[in-house]
């Protein structure tokens, strides 16, 4: 599938000048490779607005701002850079679910939200959407974001443009940029020449970093690269491939990074999640005698509820915050930087011989049946249409847990708030990754309790002629809560839908309604084969359904909830 990473910011040639605040606001986000923004207008950003529709960049209209927050954080998964664009705090606080949930797992996406006019302010009148005071919003995001600035001063807004930008796209964690109403047409009266962002390490501390790194690496007899999700937000998809196959070293995934490796690859063994995976992948990475941790978190989900058992005297942890080899901590050094050279490095190192039946197996669809639909059966069903050009949203539940046993090809895309785990990421993701790459084949699984708090999205999918396979998955309910809290709780019941009917209300696509296995696949393959619109496939499962890591998950989760 074709990505591409946001370009490098290069100096200006020339002085900017002339140039009005919000004109320079716009030409920099294009630098930095963006091509569509999401949001909602409201009149303290209407004149921005305004400013973006005469421009190159496609603004996408959303039914809610927390939805257009979502999309532009999978946009940004998919893009390398994602926007949002809200009015002033009944916009900007609506999303700070989902900008809390980009921050925690590390995509790049630039909040621009208008403000009052600066001249409005004066004798701090009660001003409609204001709460407190003016700075309330500002102060909430400088919670969420690596970086922020208001531009109320004209001397300093293109350079504070610049700083917020640079460091959403250094550090792939969200960024703030707010922006009164009477500045949007300000042009400074004064030169500015962008410079040149320097992000490098330092080239001695470097050099001994990798060197201890390949010495350890030559040394082991049973090594593993633990892969995370870092890897796809810096774009090391390609050094890591390079990494094992020069080594012969394999490879694993977190939930998080399922995908950064294609899952056919013949070093790739599969997702390591503690005690909640599969035995074999525990079994495997806590016994190898050295652990490369690239890009990982070390999350309760990612590690099996804390469940892993790796010993840090063994383990080689890079992440863009901190790069420790064994117990020695090194500072100055950038993980695009490591990551690279070491996979330049000629390492010779043990080949370690992988146990039959490890690696991930497509299990065959076997006979169809009238039998109920599992999840389990679902994702074998799916398993074999996925290509190159699939991409995987999934949103929290079992939604989750039953698709990581789906089998990415190539360089597919998984995409799933797998760590903050925010109910409701995957149909306005959906939207931000078919906008981001128009051409992918999208399937989304959603739990219906997470598709009822943001599925209206749907709308904007309809009016943008996008054709993803959405599949809900119905037990009227809370099914993964009662896993982990078993009793018969009302509080875990939802009113049914009809959802299936959807595409008539919202004037486009196709629904199916299914119960059965046959019924399941006879609608998948038309859905899939359906390029036309979109399409909605709502599954009855029964209420104690639930796939093998869930099992696993509640078991151990349970005991502490």
């Amino acid at each position: 599938m074709n990505r591409s990473a946001p370009s490098p910011s290069a100096p200006f040639s020339q002085t900017v000048s002339g140039v009005s605040i919000g004109q320079y606001l716009i030409r920099r986000l294009q630098e930095h490779g963006l091509e569509d923004i999401f949001g909602i207008p409201g009149d303290y950003i209407l004149s921005f607005y305004g400013m973006l529709e005469k421009s190159p960049i496609n603004v996408v209209g959303c039914t809610r701002e927390d939805c257009a927050g979502f999309a532009a954080d999978a946009y940004a998964r998919v893009k390398g850079l994602g926007a949002v664009c809200v009015t002033y705090c009944v916009g900007g606080l609506s999303i700070c679910n989902s900008i809390a949930g980009a921050y925690a797992e590390k995509s790049p996406v630039v909040i621009l939200t208008g403000s009052p006019g600066l001249r409005e302010r004066t004798n701090n009148p009660l001003l409609h959407h204001m709460v407190r005071d003016f700075s309330t919003q500002k102060d909430v995001f400088e919670k969420l974001c690596i970086a922020g600035a208001e531009l109320s001063d004209p001397v300093s807004a293109f350079r504070e443009i610049d700083r917020v930008l640079d460091a959403v796209v250094r550090f792939k964690r969200p960024g703030y940029i707010e922006l009164p109403r009477d500045m949007v047409n300000v042009i400074p009266h004064i030169s500015h020449v962008f410079p040149s962002p320097e992000n490098t390490s330092d080239p001695q501390v470097l050099s001994e970093a990798v060197g201890e790194a390949a010495a350890l690496i030559q040394n082991a007899e049973k090594p593993v690269i633990l892969a995370g999700v870092e890897l796809q937000r810096f774009h090391l998809q390609d050094e890591l491939v390079a990494l094992a196959e020069h080594t012969q070293i394999p490879v694993a995934a977190t939930v998080l990074g399922k995908s950064v490796i294609r899952e056919t690859h013949p070093l790739y063994v599969g997702l390591y999640e503690g005690a909640i995976g599969r035995e074999e992948v525990t079994k495997f990475v806590e016994e190898s005698d050295l652990v490369l941790l690239l890009g990982t978190f070390m999350t309760d989900i990612n590690m099996g509820v804390f469940t892993a058992n790796l010993d840090p005297s063994r383990c080689i942890y890079a992440t863009s915050e901190q790069l420790r080899l064994k117990h020695h901590h090194y500072h100055g050094i950038t993980l695009p930087d490591f990551v690279r050279q070491l996979s330049e490095r000629n390492i010779p190192c043990a080949k370690r011989a992988l146990p039959a039946g490890i690696r991930m197996q497509m299990n065959p669809v076997g006979d169809i049946t009238d039998k109920p639909i599992t999840t389990q059966r679902m994702m074998q069903m799916i398993n074999p249409l996925l290509d190159d050009e699939t991409v995987v949203i999934a949103d929290i539940g079992d939604s989750l847990f039953a698709a990581t046993e789906l089998v990415t090809q190539g360089r597919s895309e998984f995409l799933s708030p797998a760590y903050y785990t925010s109910m409701g990421f995957a149909v306005p993701a959906t939207l931000g990754a078919q906008t981001a790459n128009r051409n992918a084949r999208i399937v989304a699984v959603i739990g219906d309790g997470a598709f009822q708090m943001t599925g209206m999205e749907l709308s904007t999918i309809v009016r943008s002629g996008y054709d993803p396979v959405i599949i809900i998955l119905d037990n009227h309910g809370y099914g993964t809560e009662r896993w982990l809290h078993p009793g018969d709780w009302k509080y875990n019941e939802i009113h049914s839908w009809s959802y299936s009917k959807l595409p008539e209300v919202l004037r486009g696509g196709t629904g199916y309604e299914v119960s059965t296995e046959k019924e399941f696949h006879a609608a998948l393959h038309k859905a899939w084969d359906d390029r036309e619109g979109m399409s909605i496939i709502h599954v009855h499962l029964p209420e104690d359904d639930a796939s093998p890591t869930l099992h696993r998950l509640s078991h151990r989760l349970g005991e502490n909830v």
